[in-house]
């Protein structure tokens, strides 16, 4: 699946989307047979997506606690970039 995120000019929807009311978090969508996991993470500079956590997905909801540390650690990680860039 993250190869086609990276190679598709368009993923669909159901495979990767913006998640509403977040700063800028991403959720990739893998199926694994019968599990579904989640990738959550950011973009920068438009052409790298930096992948923050995963987790097994068991309901439509992604979790609140998730989508925190997505968010935590985006906020880390521009943090070190500009200190040290």
């Amino acid at each position: 699946m993250l190869r086609v995120v990276r190679d598709l000019d368009r993923v669909p929807a159901n495979y990767f989307k913006k998640l509403v009311n977040t700063d800028d978090i991403w959720e990739v969508r893998v199926d694994v047979s019968r599990n579904t996991f989640r990738l959550l993470g950011f973009f920068e500079r438009q052409a790298l997506i930096v992948l923050t956590n995963a987790f097994q997905k068991k309901t439509q909801q992604t979790p609140p606690a998730e989508i925190r540390l997505a968010e935590e650690r985006k906020t880390d990680h521009i943090s070190r970039r500009q200190s040290h860039g």
